[in-house]
């Protein structure tokens, strides 16, 4: 008998744990099941595991093993794979007088694409405060850092020009500085020294007069568009005006010395200056491709006809007859950049993703996979790709403790696709839905967003 009443009490006393523990769920706590997960650290997939994400942070990964019980919102993902959220390092965001609404829609753009995290590289005050929107939740949209407004030949002419805003821009927040062409040595020397002694990092573009060994050693925290570094290439024994360089240096093409590639490589690793190819940009807009073709793509309905139409004719501008453009020279100045892109992959600091949307033919979000696509024909594998957009810019800016991966405690920014992406990339295309910070956004929600923005788009 008294066994009896003994084992009664333990198995009273364990159906009052399991209730006390279903009460301890949280009502808003999601449970995502039946899900791949991609571990972009070493290239693994977590199979058959179950992700509890609650107050916008990973709570729990388990095995499925685990029962997980209780559970008021429940996720079946039906096998598809969870891949951590892409940052695209190079974005553009509308800033005023562009509407309300229309910034909405740019940041969706990248939401759907599993974009979850944007460093826009063209900064507006108005950016700012969307940076907190974001933060707190206010405002669906990728997490977002904001460079400066530009600063250039033009807006800073003297050192003294360089010193007030670059203070000015510390001041007022900005996550760092967007360096453009045209700043001549002597003024961006101080504009360097300021922003060492104030605290902000730089970016962008390398000035023709400035190069790209003396950028390197400026500790510049990224390049982009590889600028610089063709002109580089170029022995100082042929002479050249280094302003004639044309578009990133195509003009300087036949000239350059690709033996010279390892040492900025090096140079780049050793002054920890990461690199943001967008070779979408030089595969899209400056190369032998058809502006038609490319308008036909179904993601150009979420552009503005006027918009659209403004990109062929700079396209054309650029690239067409009288232009001065040689699909021959072309391919010899695309063969150079894929070798620097594989190059600075193997032995340099680290490349980070970006495509400079929404640039000719790059729409946000869509552009990508465009972007991959190159660094596929760079040589590049799935795996580090998907690191340059994950892991390596949670590095750039310092919070890999926060994003990156898919771990528990980090904030909740993954998406589902249908199909593993380290298998082949264009598998990311294939959007289930996206988790931004804790709030789902259903495959169905998407498309419906998506069909709102093209019905905008055509009516303007």
């Amino acid at each position: 008998m008294e066994i009896k009443k003994t084992a009664l009490a333990l198995i009273s006393l364990s159906l009052l744990a399991c209730n006390q523990a279903q009460e301890k769920i949280s009502e808003t706590a999601i449970l995502i099941s039946n899900v791949h997960v991609v571990d972009v650290r070493n290239g693994g997939i977590l199979e058959n595991q179950q992700i509890v994400v609650d107050s916008g942070r990973i709570q729990q990964l388990v095995t499925a093993p685990e029962a997980l019980t209780g559970y008021t919102n429940m996720l079946d993902a039906q096998g598809a794979y969870a891949v951590p959220g892409l940052a695209e390092m190079h974005a553009h965001i509308p800033s005023p007088p562009t509407t309300e609404e229309r910034i909405q829609e740019t940041l969706f753009l990248y939401l759907s694409n599993g974009i979850t995290t944007i460093r826009g590289m063209l900064g507006h005050p108005r950016h700012l405060e969307l940076r907190e929107e974001a933060k707190t939740g206010s405002l669906l949209s990728p997490r977002i850092f904001t460079s400066s407004p530009s600063l250039n030949g033009n807006s800073v002419k003297t050192p003294e020009e360089a010193r007030t805003k670059v203070t000015a821009y510390q001041e007022s927040g900005y996550d760092f500085l967007k360096i453009h062409p045209g700043i001549q040595r002597g003024v961006f020397d101080t504009l360097v020294k300021t922003a060492n002694e104030v605290g902000i990092p730089f970016s962008g573009h390398v000035p023709v007069d400035v190069g790209i060994r003396h950028a390197l050693e400026s500790r510049y925290a990224s390049i982009d568009h590889v600028d610089g570094y063709l002109e580089g290439l170029v022995p100082q024994s042929a002479g050249v005006q280094p302003d004639e360089n044309g578009f990133f240096g195509y003009n300087f093409t036949p000239l350059a010395d690709t033996t010279r590639i390892e040492e900025l490589v090096a140079l780049s690793k050793n002054q920890g200056v990461w690199v943001v190819p967008t070779q979408s940009l030089f595969e899209r807009w400056f190369a032998p491709t058809d502006a038609d073709e490319m308008l036909a793509q179904p993601e150009m309905q979420y552009m503005r006809a006027s918009t659209l139409e403004n990109w062929k004719l700079r396209k054309e501008q650029s690239t067409g007859e009288g232009s001065g453009f040689s699909a021959e020279q072309w391919e010899s100045f695309d063969a150079i950049r894929l070798q620097l892109i594989k190059k600075l992959q193997e032995g340099g600091q680290g490349l980070l993703l970006g495509s400079d949307a929404p640039q000719l033919f790059n729409v946000p979000g869509f552009s990508i996979h465009h972007e991959m696509a190159g660094m596929l024909r760079a040589g590049l594998s799935p795996l580090e790709i998907l690191q340059s957009g994950t892991l390596n810019p949670a590095s750039f800016f310092s919070m890999e403790n926060e994003f990156g991966e898919i771990k528990e405690g980090l904030s909740a920014d993954f998406f589902l696709v249908q199909g593993n992406p380290l298998q082949d990339l264009a598998n990311l295309r294939n959007v289930d839905g996206v988790m931004v910070r804790g709030r789902w956004i259903s495959k169905e929600d998407i498309q419906e967003k998506l069909e709102s923005i093209a019905a905008n788009a055509a009516k303007q």
